[in-house]
């Protein structure tokens, strides 16, 4: 198909988030505002403030990434200092864009904004799952409005999720449904989940299946590590990553090797945050670790556990084998499609198998052969998206 003249993306997840460890979804919105700036049709980006909506060229793009990646962001202004609502992150994030504006308006004037700033012929693309809202999209206009979809665990998990955090989901589904011309699932699962949530009469947006790229931090050499044999898991602590069932298994083994739990404290959780604070045998819990500093640990490690009830891609597994490192993982269709042949599964919530399948890498130095991994790439995303797109 004919490019559009322009690009613009939304970066409102990645403004109000500056300074802090990047999560999978953070992760995407860098890939693609990295990926969009190094393409040919010129990129503008468009982050939701507390007072209103903040544009950037092409050049302001430019530098949101270099303080991305350098993680150098200034000092918050006046505006952002006088506003106490806003979270430390929020008063750096947004400063900061504000300082590399192309033009700034109130939330009523999106469209007069863009109207006087962007050719007629752009494209619109919203990766972050923020700022999905009617008035933003209907700010928009008649423009192609492209929407990554993540997974729909809110609505098929109802019970893990956050108060509040269900309806606010389903609310954006259904505006994406009514807005967005593509949809954009990062798994074949992802997309049958979608489809069956949007199932019904009227218009339905085109969808588009593109597997995230996998990328590997450097290793911090200088990071302490266990004396193998040792575990290692790595993500939020919340209830659908299924931590319970891997401290009841090395809650009954005697001298365990190390289990080492990556990743902050989510929600709804109690009894597992009660049972990390009682400080059981055998386990590490690490909650700010940096990339380099996980990347060493998933490379020391026996293997990657991975006991999630539910994931709309999984890049940890992934990013594991990708380093060398087995993963032992449920048997989610979802793991099956990204890691294939090359890791171990086993069956939900079974926690004989589990223990089973864990005793006996630990004891051995093979358990079976880790065929070849192909990490999927951004490159491979990006030349099915942007052809479509």
């Amino acid at each position: 198909m004919t490019p559009p003249k322009a690009r613009l993306l939304d970066i409102t997840r990645l403004m109000n988030r500056a300074g802090l460890r990047p999560t999978g979804i953070d992760r995407v919105e860098v890939a693609y505002l990295r990926a969009l700036i190094a393409d040919p049709v010129p990129v503008f980006a468009i982050a939701r403030s507390a007072l209103g909506y903040i544009l950037l060229d092409q050049t302001g793009a430019q530098r949101v990434l270099a303080a991305l990646d350098s993680d150098a962001w200034g000092k918050p202004d006046m505006i952002s200092r006088v506003n106490l609502r806003l979270s430390a992150s929020r008063r750096l994030g947004q400063s900061f864009v504000r300082r590399a504006a192309l033009a700034r308006c109130t939330r009523h004037r999106v469209s007069a904004m863009l109207a006087a700033r962007l050719p007629v012929d752009f494209t619109y693309f919203n990766v972050g799952h923020s700022n999905l809202n009617r008035r933003m999209l209907n700010g928009l206009g008649a423009v192609r409005k492209v929407v990554l979809i993540h997974d729909t665990i809110p609505l098929d998990y109802p019970e893990t999720q956050a108060a509040g955090a269900v309806d606010v989901f389903a609310a954006k589904l259904a505006l994406v449904r009514a807005h967005a011309e593509v949809v954009i699932c990062i798994s074949g699962q992802c997309a049958a989940d979608v489809a069956r949530h949007m199932a019904g009469p009227g218009r339905l947006p085109a969808f588009t299946t593109a597997h995230l790229g996998v990328d590997v931090a450097v290793a911090d050499c200088a990071m302490p590590l266990p004396t193998p044999p040792y575990f290692v898991t790595v993500g939020t602590i919340e209830p659908r990553k299924n931590h319970a069932m891997l401290l009841d298994i090395w809650a009954d083994w005697v001298d365990a090797p190390p289990l080492v739990i990556c990743g902050k404290r989510g929600w709804n959780n109690t009894a597992v945050f009660a049972r990390l604070d009682a400080k059981p045998a055998g386990v590490l819990e690490y909650n700010s670790l940096s990339d380099g500093q996980i990347a060493a640990l998933v490379q020391g490690a026996t293997a990657m556990l991975f006991a999630s009830n539910a994931e709309g891609f999984g890049l940890p597994p992934a990013e594991a084998l990708a380093q060398g490192t087995r993963v032992v993982c449920a048997d989610l269709p979802v793991y099956q499609e990204i890691l294939g042949d090359s890791a171990v599964y086993v069956a939900r919530n079974d926690r004989y198998l589990w223990e089973h399948a864990i005793k006996k890498i630990a004891v051995s130095d093979r358990y079976d052969p880790i065929l070849q991994f192909s990490a999927p790439t951004w490159a491979a995303h990006f030349n099915k998206v942007l052809s479509r797109v």
